[in-house]
């Protein structure tokens, strides 16, 4: 008898997929990122509210972060997630932190992201973050 694939829930799936994120933003990992963002993902920016649309545009976004002398290692932790019983999305809302190498806190604040399941993998479409400190 075939063993069936057991298949998160979208909160499990989606803390997860998170985890996956910030440890490939400690790691300064561009190839764990990009299999996280959807083609067409957007981030808009807590301080300035820069706004970097694409999969490939926010790539190249996180590449300059990292090759930065003291770069900030940003971790996003979700407070709780929220997701559509009705088509394949959810929103992840949180807090985050970015702290220099050295470990000296420099910002941080709260934000939302909206997920898409496509397949079996949640996808980031969209983050918004808002700087509080």
């Amino acid at each position: 008898m075939a063993e069936e694939k057991r298949v998160d829930s979208p909160d499990l799936a989606i803390r997860k997929r998170r985890a996956t994120f910030n440890r490939a933003l400690a790691d300064a990992d561009l190839t764990a990122i990009g299999p996280l963002l959807a083609p067409n993902a957007v981030l808009v920016a807590g301080t300035d509210s820069a706004v970097i649309s694409g999969r490939k545009q926010q790539l190249l976004a996180w590449k300059h972060e990292f090759a930065a002398p003291d770069r900030t290692i940003y971790t996003r932790l979700p407070d709780r997630i929220e997701a559509s019983p009705i088509v394949p999305i959810a929103f992840e809302h949180g807090h985050w932190q970015g702290v220099s190498l050295s470990g000296q806190p420099l910002a941080s604040g709260s934000y939302t992201a909206k997920w898409r399941r496509i397949g079996t993998d949640w996808l980031i479409e969209a983050e918004l973050y808002l700087t509080l400190a």
